[in-house]
Parts: structure tokens; sequence; C-alpha cells
């Protein structure tokens, strides 16, 4: 193992000294080149470092805008002297520079003018006296001329001078700035190549010195590896740990199965649970249709047979059939039970959207009042889709629509299906797009009337939810049945006509849940109707 582990370090140290000293010569030509590109650019700006001339040309830039301010300042002054001189004020020729002569000759005019005024308050014109004093007067009259003349030549000299001397300072101020100006637009271009051209001659002598140090490395055959104990095989396997791997598989399992179902449950916002229905709608679920798969899809044709309510279909179904018709007497017995005051001779069937099952729930709730010898009138006020009279597999060309707009009177439409002398049907006469508009006219006196003829009037009504037909029709009924398709129909939408039908001050007797099955979670109605159907076909009931 020493002596495997020192051919592979120094294999490992002979690879990466041939990879770098490849890449030395690339290195070396790149280095080359970002240092001539330097060297040119330093040979282009005429300078060996900008950085420092950069810094020389700030001084004396400073240096000559100091110098310049004080040429301004001088030849302000002197030109303010000249222009005073050239207009003859003594004063400002007094004032100047080269004034020390004039106030000398000035003291001597004054001393000239106050002897001439003595001299010519005592003697005349012609004494010699007074001739003198007038000569040395007009002499010094005219020295002072001369030296005013001459003060007003050396002001101009030396305004000048200033002129010119401020002209010279503005042109190197300008020069030197612009020098300035270029060296510094082209010190960030210098800066780049200069750091370039330092990172690439860093990376070089690094990778020389790497190379130095693997190849002095490579020749140690020095390690840190001693052997402290032989290797021994263990007695027992460390892997695969059987009871560990169940544990968590199992563990696992059951997390991602409450996970999907919880997940699923959540995202599942279909009728599902009686007693779910009853908290969220604040409204008794008061019965529980199973499930008929040979009914799905289309309308019972519903007959009677023997005083039973029969429902025809595959013998498959039968079974299914029998649950279904003890369903709708325990929801009969359910409306009568709680009609204390038997007030409730009007019931309006409806759901929230299509296809709940509320046709085929009042037709056979209709069936199975009448075989109790009770007169029962079944309407089908669904005018868009009407479905009653394929049910009793009578003829539907004439109905209620007809009745409403005045046509024919209700009772001389009324079919009796055979076998049930007891039921009454009113079909909903020829599909109309303008339902809402009939239903409006007629149907609360229509109902008045067949209540006192019959003991219970059942009305199947379109949806509730989209159509204004049932909500003007659970205004003049008694109650309101609502049925909702379990699995399919939306909490949200059951819940909205509840609350429509209470704002309606409607008289709402519950909820029907329809097509319940033991796949909705096993409650205790399915299982319920299971025992029954159990009980009537043991042979021990027969």
């Amino acid at each position: 193992y020493l002596e495997h582990t020192y051919h592979i370090r120094i294999r490992s140290s002979q690879s990466m000294t041939a990879f770098m000293e490849s890449q030395l010569a690339e290195l070396k030509a790149k280095m080359e080149r970002s240092s001539r590109a330097l060297s040119e650019f330093e040979r282009e700006l005429n300078v060996i470092n900008p950085e420092e001339k950069t810094s020389i040309l700030s001084a004396r830039l400073l240096q000559l805008n100091s110098e310049f301010t004080s040429a301004q300042a001088d030849r302000v002054r002197k030109e303010a002297a000249y222009g005073s001189v050239r207009s003859g004020s003594l004063e400002a020729a007094a004032g100047s520079d080269q004034a020390q002569d004039l106030r000398t000759l000035l003291a001597r005019r004054n001393q000239a003018r106050e002897r001439f005024a003595e001299l010519k308050a005592h003697y005349g014109a012609n004494h010699p006296e007074y001739r003198k004093a007038a000569a040395q007067l007009a002499e010094v009259e005219a020295l002072l001329g001369e030296a005013r003349r001459k003060i007003a030549e050396r002001v101009e000299i030396e305004y000048r001078e200033a002129v010119n001397r401020e002209q010279m300072l503005r042109q190197a101020v300008n020069q030197t700035k612009a020098e300035f100006d270029r060296l510094n637009a082209r010190s960030f271009e210098y800066q780049t190549l200069k750091r370039e051209a330092d990172s690439d001659k860093a990376l070089y002598e690094e990778l020389v010195r790497k190379i130095r140090e693997a190849g002095i490395n490579a020749s140690f055959q020095s390690s840190n590896i001693r052997i402290a104990d032989p290797a021994r095989p263990s007695l027992e396997p460390v892997s695969p740990n059987l009871a560990l791997n169940l544990t968590l598989a199992v563990l696992l399992a059951t997390v991602f199965g409450i996970g999907v179902a919880v997940v699923s449950d959540a995202l599942d916002t279909s009728v599902r649970d009686p007693e779910q229905l009853r908290r969220m709608t604040n409204a008794e679920v008061i019965g529980s249709l199973p499930e008929v798969k040979g009914w799905r899809g289309r309308p019972s044709s519903v007959r009677a047979s023997e005083g039973a309510l029969v429902a025809t279909g595959s013998e498959e179904t039968a079974h299914s059939v029998t649950l279904y018709e003890e369903a709708i007497r325990t929801l009969r017995n359910s409306v009568l039970l709680t009609d204390f005051d038997r007030t409730i001779r009007s019931i309006l069937v409806t759901s929230p959207t299509p296809s709940e099952g509320k046709s085929t729930a009042a037709a056979h709730l209709a069936v199975a009042h009448a075989l109790q010898n009770h007169k029962t009138l079944l309407i089908d006020a669904d005018l868009r889709r009407p479905s009653v009279h394929r049910s009793f597999n009578i003829s539907g060309a004439a109905g209620l629509s007809d009745v409403l707009v005045g046509e024919r009177g209700w009772r001389e439409l009324l079919s009796r299906p055979e076998g049930l002398p007891n039921l009454a049907i009113l079909p909903a006469g020829p599909p109309s797009r303008r339902a809402s508009d009939l239903i409006g006219r007629g149907i609360a006196s229509l109902l008045d009337e067949a209540t006192r003829d019959y003991d219970w009037v059942i009305v199947d009504a379109p949806p509730l939810l989209g159509f204004a037909e049932p909500l003007q029709l659970a205004t003049v009924v008694d109650g309101v049945l609502v049925v909702a398709r379990a699995g399919h129909t939306d909490r949200k939408a059951v819940a909205s006509v509840i609350n429509t039908l209470r704002r309606l001050r409607a008289n709402v007797i519950g909820i029907v849940l329809n097509e319940v099955h033991h796949r909705l979670g096993g409650g205790y109605y399915y299982y319920s109707y299971r025992r029954y159907g159990k009980y009537y076909h043991s042979p021990k009931a027969a």
C-alpha cells in the first residue's frame, strides 16, 4: 500500500508537471504580448510612466493656475492705472510706481508758486526778482509736464507687459490642461494594460515556482501512513440491514399513503359525507338513495306490479333496485313524519346542476306515495328537458306548457299509468325556451286547485343554478327537496342552492343524497342498505 501510494504520488506529480509545462509556453507568450502592448502604449504616449507624468502635470497645472490668477489681477490693476493716466489725471500719475520724481517736482512747483506770489505782491513785472521767480516757476512747470509724459509712457509699457504675460500664462494653462486631459483619458487603458501585464507576469512566475516544487516533492519517499492494525473481516454483514430497511419502507409507505389521502380529500370538493353536508349547509340530509348502475346516464322506466314499485332493467340491477325502493319509502316517511301539522301538500324536487337524479327521485317518490292509497299528482315542470313522460312511457305531446298558455285545462291532460290508479301525471308538453315566462303565469293557481284534489302534489323542476323557473316554483310550493349526487355535486353548489332558497323564504324540507355507494367511504347509509338487501334476498326472510 505504501509503495502504491508512493507511485500514485509520483504519477500525479509527473502528470501535473507535464500539464503545467504545457501551459508554461502559452502563458509565457501571453506575458510577452501583454508586456509588449504596455511598452507600445507608453511609447505612443511618449512617457515612461503615465501615472507619474499625470501627477507632475497636475502640480504644474495648479502652479500655472495660481500664476495666471495673479497675472490677471496685476493686469487689471495696471490697466486701471493706464486708463487714468491717459485721461490726464494727475492723482493717478501720483499713485503709480514711477510717481516719486513727480511728487518731488510737485513740491518744487508749490514752493515756486508761493515765492512767485510773494514777489508779485512786492515787485512789478519788470523787476529782476519778479522775472527770476517767474522763470523758475516756468522751468518747474516744464519739468513737471515732462515727468508726467514719462510716467504715462512707463505705465503704458507696464500695462502692455502685464497683458502679454497674462496671455502667455493662459496659453501655458490651456496647453498643460489639454495634455493632462489627454493623459487622464488614456489612463484607464494604461491601467488595464499594466494590470494585465503584471497579472500575466505573476502567474508565469507562480507556475515556474510550482513546477520546481513539484519536481522536488516527487523525489521524496516520505509518507505519513503507518500500519496500525492488520485488517480483519467482520463477523456480521454490514449491509444490507433488513430490519432497518423494512421499518423505513413501512414508515415511508404509511406517510405517503396518508399524504395522498389527505391531498386527494382536500382536492375533492364534491358531496360525499351526509354529516359534512349538514354542517356546511345547516340543512338536514333526510334521505340517501343508493346507486343503481343500470340507470346511469338514462332515466329509469317505472311501473307497478302487484301493489309494489318495480323498476325495469337487467337481472344484474335487481338487487340495487330493491335497495333504491326501500330508500324511496324511507324518504317518503321522513317527509311525512316531519310534517306534524299536515301542511305540506305540494313538494318541489330540484337539484343544483343537471344529471343529479332529481327526476328519477321525484317519479319514484310519487309512485311510492300512490301505492299507499294516497291520491298523488306528479307535475313535470322541467319545460326545457322534460323526462317524466319517458319514465312512465306516456305521451309528452301535450302538457303543462299548453296549460300555462291557456290553450287547455290541466285536468284533461292528466295521464294515469297502468297499475297505479292513485297516481296522475301532468307531462311538461313540448319543450320551450320561454319556460321562465310560462311558469310565472298560472302555476300558483294550478297548484292551489291541485292541492284541493290530491293528497300530494310533486313538482319536478329544472336545476336551480342558472335557471329562473325553480325560484318562482319554490315560492308557491309548501316544501322543497334538493337532490345532490354523491361524489359528483360540488359542496359549494349545494350551499349556494340552500342559501338561495332561504333568501326566498322557501321551506327547505331537506337534502337527498343520491347514488351513494361504498367507494365514497362506506358510511352508515350504504351499510344499512346493504344489510336490508341481504335481509330481503336471504332464504330465511323469504
